[in-house]
């Protein structure tokens, strides 16, 4: 629990656990943007809790800093890889485990609301469960230049960790003890990311 520890520990002795605690949060959201694997939104959602029970606003300020920085940078450093495939003649590894994310029913429906609202549409497939790489793709597809992803993506960073830290702060105020806050965190990001896919997955079946 490194991570939570950097925003648990009083101010005046937490320089230590800072130096610790935030860089390796960079590192998991860089990681979870990079390979989707990490549950990112729920590492954000505890570590605000835990923030929320020490009444440490700058914690929270700096939390938002740091993951906003991170999913920004790991998406930026995704897309230019997923350029370079796109632009090579044999493709690449990061590429195809974007294609393979993004089941063409995803990407047909990514693309057209591409069309229809340019790059604002990177805003709200942040915050959809597994919307982020099919939209990805669907800029990949359109040969958008990095500068425009990045000018697109920015907000949709800056709002996707917003949302993650009022989950967190949400589960931190129902509770009294940070643990059960955290619990309460961690369980409603994995509803968030699961419940949706599971819904489409039942559909799809009985159809």
């Amino acid at each position: 629990m490194i991570v939570l520890s950097a925003v648990s520990t009083p101010l005046p002795h937490e320089s230590t656990q800072q130096a610790i605690g935030y860089p390796t949060l960079f590192l998991l959201v860089l990681i979870g943007a990079l390979v989707p694997v990490v549950p990112t939104g729920a590492l954000v959602s505890s570590a605000a809790v835990v923030a929320f029970h020490q009444a440490a606003p700058f914690a929270l300020l700096l939390l938002f800093v740091v993951a906003s920085a991170a999913a920004f940078l790991g998406d930026i450093a995704l897309y230019w890889l997923g350029r370079r495939g796109m632009g090579s003649k044999n493709g690449s590894r990061w590429l195809e485990a974007i294609r393979r994310r993004a089941p063409e029913d995803r990407l047909a429906q990514a693309q057209a609301k591409l069309d229809d609202h340019g790059v604002t549409v990177l805003v709200v497939s942040r915050m959809l469960p597994a919307g982020r790489l099919p939209v990805m793709l669907a800029c990949l597809l359109a040969k958008m230049p990095l500068r425009r992803f990045a000018r697109g993506n920015l907000p949709a960073c800056l709002a996707w960790a917003v949302t993650y830290q009022l989950i967190g702060i949400l589960g931190g105020s129902l509770f009294s003890e940070p643990w059960e806050g955290v619990l309460a965190a961690v369980v409603l990001t994995l509803l968030i990311s699961v419940v949706p896919s599971l819904w489409r997955h039942v559909r799809e079946r009985s159809a």
